[in-house]
């Protein structure tokens, strides 16, 4: 008997999506950062085991935004849920609130299984989470509350085994041998946007994307030209930084994993382009990969 099926996972920004995803998968398939919305497509990532295929799809945090990237983001979690075998409700143990609640009230007529998952326990103790965890066994539709820590890989198995007593038989729907869905381009974009991020911190808004101009795989390394992209000459000239330091410095972290996933020598230019009014062009979103058609 085999078990197949897709397991949506959902949250709000920052409770530690990506980072369950690569826990559950055993690898890094999705980026991650301190910052919220950093997951901005829905993420394939494949669980291959004994006698079954678990496909986990992670999801943008839900939030409230009004750009057309917004809505992008919005959709995206919505089309997740549909038609999938579970779902996983992620919570981050140090702060729960209101917002929490207000996605499980959502879900609590879904004739989908849902499992929530409560991350972060490392971060929290049980004194504070007792009153808590009190209010959430209120929920009785959830079919199991499962406590965690993915950047520890603490109690993963238990995510594992719980959804595949949910899973019906089927077939494998992918090769064992994949991990993701995403191409190398994609993952190579991903990449240098999570290298963004993480050096430039809180000196710059969510306001990046990344466009891979170039991706020319030869026999002994891989050329890559890309455009990091900005809403004001003011962000472009934090990322390029005093002297280019900064682009300097995101370029050669990049390099570095993007080196790791195609297993050969990298030569990555990166340039920033400013275009203002990126989030809200239709065009230009479904360019950058963000096409709400396409969900």
């Amino acid at each position: 008997m085999f078990k197949s099926g897709f397991v949506a996972i959902i949250g709000k920004p920052s409770v530690g999506k990506s980072t369950l995803v690569n826990a559950l998968v055993g690898q890094k398939i999705a980026i991650t950062s301190p910052k919220p919305q950093t997951t901005r497509n829905k993420i394939i990532g494949i669980k291959n085991g004994d006698g079954y295929q678990i496909i986990f799809v992670d999801t943008p945090g839900m939030h409230n935004g009004e750009s057309k990237l917004s809505s992008y983001l919005k959709k995206s979690v919505e089309t997740a849920t549909n038609d999938v075998d579970a779902i996983l409700i992620v919570l981050s143990a140090s702060n729960i609130n209101s917002v929490d609640y207000d996605i499980l009230e959502k879900y609590k007529n879904t004739k989908t299984p849902v499992f929530v998952v409560i991350n972060k326990i490392d971060m929290s103790s049980f004194e504070k989470l007792y009153p808590v965890l009190s209010r959430l066994n209120e929920y009785s539709f959830v079919k199991k509350f499962i406590t965690i820590s993915a950047l520890k890989q603490k109690n993963i198995d238990e995510i594992v085994s719980s959804v595949l007593q949910v899973l019906p038989e089927g077939p494998a729907y992918f090769d064992e041998s994949e991990v993701t869905d995403k191409s190398v381009r994609f993952m190579t974009s991903e990449i240098i946007r999570e290298k963004a991020l993480l050096f430039l911190k809180q000196e710059l808004p969510h306001g990046i994307a990344i466009d891979i101009i170039k991706f020319k795989e030869q026999p002994k390394k891989v050329d890559i030209n890309a455009d990091i992209i900005c809403e004001s000459d003011r962000h472009k000239e934090i990322i390029i930084g005093s002297g280019g330091a900064m682009i300097k410095k995101i370029g050669t972290s990049a390099r570095i994993e993007i080196e790791k996933l195609v297993e050969k020598p990298v030569n990555l230019q990166l340039f920033v382009k400013v275009r203002a009014d990126w989030k809200q062009n239709s065009n230009m979103l479904a360019d950058l990969g963000y096409n709400i058609k396409d969900l």
